[in-house]
C-alpha cells in the first residue's frame, strides 16, 4: 500500500480546485486550534468526571446495600455509555463529511454539556429509587453519543488545519486535551474531597463537578463560534470529481485502525481512570491522596505529549507506534504490582504508563487523518476510534474490577498485554505517512 503525496493545504490550489476566499492565515489556524482544544478539554473533563466520581456515584445512584455490586453497576453504565460512542461517531462523522467540521463541534459541545449538567441534578436512589439508575444510564448514553461525535470531529479538524510538516506536533493537542480534561476532573475532585470531606462528597459534593462542567460550556461555545472551517474540507467540497477508494480498501483501513487502537485505548482507561478506584477500594489509599497521585502522573504525561508529537514529525509515525506496543507489553505487570497504599506507588506507575501511552496518543490524530481520505475522514475516524474505544476502553474498568473481585486480577494484565501484541501486529501493516498531503491523499 503506497502513499502518494500531492497538493498540501499550505500550497496554491491545483487543477480542479477553486478557492473563493483568501487562504486561512497561520494566526487564524492557531486561534481555531486554541478554540477547538479548549472545547475538547471540557468534553474530556465532562466525560472523565463520571469515572473520577464513580465511588460516590455508586453509593448515590444504586442500591448501597452491596458496595461491590454498586461499583460494578456504575462501571457497567460507564461501559454502556461507551457503546453509544460508535453511534455518535458514525452519525456525526457522516454529518461532518457533509456539513463541515465546525458545525459538529458546536452541536456535540452543546449536547455533552446538557447531559453533564443534568447528571449533576438527577435525584439519588434514596429519593426516586431505580429511576435514578435509569436516568443516569440515559444521560450517560447521551454523553457517549455526543462524545463519539466530538472525538471524530475534533481529531479530523485539528489534523486538517495543521501544517503538513507539523501535523504530529499540532495533533498532540488532542492528547493534551484528553489528559487536560482528566487532570481538571481529578483536580476539582481532589480539591472538593479535601475541602468537603468524604461524607459531604457522598451526600452532595459529587454533583459539583458535573454542574461546573455545564456552566463552563457557555464560555467554550462562545470561543468555538469564531473558528474557521477546515480548508482541507473546503477544498474537497470545491473539487470537480474527487477520486474515491473502493469499499474493500476503506474496510481494511478501518479494521487496521481498530486493531491498533485496541491496546492504546485499553492502556489509557486502565491508568487514566480505573487505577485510582483500584487504589482506593483494593489497596486502602485515601481518596484525596489517590486523586492527587493520579493527577501528578497525568501532569508528567501532559508535559511529554508535545515533545512526542514533534519527535514523530522527525522520525516518523511507525517507530513511535512500535515503541508504545513493546514498552506497554513489558511493563504492564510490574507497574500494576507496584500500586499500594502509599500515594507514590500510584503516581509513579501512572506517570510511566501514560508517558508510554503518549508516544502514540500524541500523534493519533495525525495517524488517523493520514490514513483516511477527506471524503470519509470524519466518519472513518469516528467509526474506527469509537468502536475500538467502546470494545477495549469502555469495558476496561468493568473487566478489571470483575477480575479483581474474582481474585484473578492477573488475568486482566494478560488481557492488556494481548491487546498490546495486537497493536504491534497492526502497526506492521501501516504505511509511513509522516508529512502526508491530506488534500489528495492516495492510499
Amino acid at each position: 500500500m503506497n502513499t502518494s503525496l500531492t497538493q498540501s493545504a499550505d500550497t496554491p490550489p491545483g487543477p480542479g480546485i477553486a478557492i473563493d476566499s483568501p487562504a486561512v492565515s497561520h494566526q487564524q489556524r492557531r486561534r481555531s486550534l486554541v478554540s477547538s482544544t479548549a472545547g475538547n478539554i471540557l468534553e474530556w473533563y465532562e466525560w472523565s468526571a463520571y469515572s473520577v466520581m464513580s465511588p460516590f456515584i455508586a453509593a448515590a445512584m444504586f442500591d448501597s446495600s452491596n458496595p461491590a455490586s454498586g461499583l460494578l453497576a456504575v462501571f457497567a453504565v460507564f461501559a454502556v455509555g461507551f457503546l453509544m460512542r460508535p453511534v455518535g461517531g458514525i452519525f456525526f462523522g457522516w454529518l461532518g463529511d457533509r456539513i463541515g467540521r465546525k458545525a459538529i463541534l458546536l452541536i456535540t459541545m452543546l449536547l455533552m454539556a446538557a447531559a453533564c449538567f443534568a447528571i449533576g441534578l438527577t435525584p439519588g436512589f434514596a429519593t426516586i429509587g431505580v429511576a435514578a439508575s435509569v436516568l443516569l444510564l440515559l444521560l450517560r448514553c447521551l454523553q457517549g453519543f455526543a462524545h463519539g461525535g466530538e472525538s471524530s470531529a475534533s481529531t479530523t479538524y485539528v489534523a486538517e488545519i495543521a501544517p503538513a510538516g507539523k501535523r504530529g506536533q499540532w495533533g498532540s493537542v488532542s492528547g493534551v486535551s484528553i489528559i487536560g480534561g482528566s487532570v481538571l476532573a481529578f483536580l476539582i475532585s481532589a480539591v472538593l474531597t479535601t475541602w468537603l470531606g468524604e461524607d459531604a462528597m457522598a451526600t452532595y459534593g459529587w454533583r459539583i463537578p458535573f454542574l461546573l462542567g455545564g456552566a463552563m460550556a457557555i464560555v467554550v461555545l462562545w470561543m468555538r463560534r469564531s473558528m474557521h472551517e477546515s480548508d482541507v474540507f473546503d477544498a474537497h467540497q470545491n473539487a470537480d470529481a474527487p477520486q474515491k477508494l473502493s469499499r474493500k480498501k476503506i474496510t481494511l483501513i478501518t479494521l487496521r485502525m481498530i486493531a491498533f487502537t485496541s491496546g492504546l485505548t485499553c492502556v489509557n482507561y486502565v491508568w487514566m481512570t480505573y487505577m485510582t478506584t483500584f487504589a482506593i477500594k483494593e489497596r486502602g489509599m485515601q481518596a484525596d491522596a489517590a486523586f492527587w497521585a493520579t493527577m501528578v502522573g497525568q501532569l508528567v504525561c501532559l508535559a511529554s505529549m508535545p515533545l512526542m508529537g514533534k519527535l514523530s514529525d522527525r522520525i516518523g509515525r511507525k517507530p513511535m507506534m512500535f515503541g508504545f506496543a513493546v514498552l506497554a507489553f513489558v511493563t504492564t505487570i510490574p507497574l500494576t504490582l507496584m500500586v499500594g497504599a502509599a500515594p507514590w506507588t500510584l503516581a509513579l506507575p501512572v506517570a510511566a504508563s501514560l508517558v508510554m501511552w503518549a508516544m502514540c496518543q500524541s500523534i493519533y490524530p495525525a495517524i488517523q487523518a493520514e490514513n483516511f481520505p477527506t471524503y470519509v475522514r470524519s466518519r472513518g475516524i469516528g467509526f474506527a476510534y469509537s468502536i475500538s474505544v467502546a470494545l477495549f476502553g469502555g469495558t476496561a474498568p468493568y473487566l478489571n474490577q470483575l477480575f479483581v473481585s474474582l481474585g484473578a486480577g492477573w488475568m486482566f494484565s494478560v488481557y492488556v498485554m494481548t491487546l498490546c501484541v495486537v497493536s504491534f501486529v497492526a502497526t506492521l501493516f501501516f504505511p509511513e505517512t509522516k508529512g502526508a498531503d491530506l488534500n489528495k491523499l492516495k492510499l
